[in-house]
């Protein structure tokens, strides 16, 4: 059985950053895509980023790119690393796993095409 567990959400101010960790039970690491997406209240799910264990490629939504970064941290935990948080990135974010490949080109995998999902951190940005 494939279990994902997220944590590290919070309460930080504008400007600071969080670390999020998944972790990832039940399945190789190495074939997996592990994407990271986000919902705030009255949104849609948004894609944040997918990242590939077996290369260390990642994508990023626009909206985080060069702020956001995912790296393997070990064996079964995948890290999303966001700095210069802003007011918008208030979201309860998810981590979602699929044999899906490699990372694209360009652009992310949609919500429907993984397999896998956490519970959900809330992380929250304010002064």
């Amino acid at each position: 059985q494939v279990q994902l567990v997220e944590s590290g959400g919070g309460l930080v101010q504008p400007g600071n950053s969080l670390r999020l960790s998944c972790v990832v039970s039940g399945f190789n690491l190495d074939y997996l895509i592990v994407g990271w997406f986000r919902q705030a209240p009255g949104k849609e799910r948004e894609a944040v980023s997918c990242f590939a264990s077996s290369d260390g490629r990642a994508n990023y939504a626009d909206s985080v790119k060069g702020r956001f970064s995912s790296a393997r941290h070990n064996a079964t935990t995948v890290h999303l690393q966001m700095n210069s948080l802003k007011p918008e990135d208030t979201a309860v974010y998810y981590c979602a796993a699929g044999v899906l490949g490699l990372v694209p080109d360009r652009g992310l995998y949609r919500w429907e095409q993984y397999e896998y999902w956490g519970q959900g951190t809330q992380v929250t940005v304010s002064s």
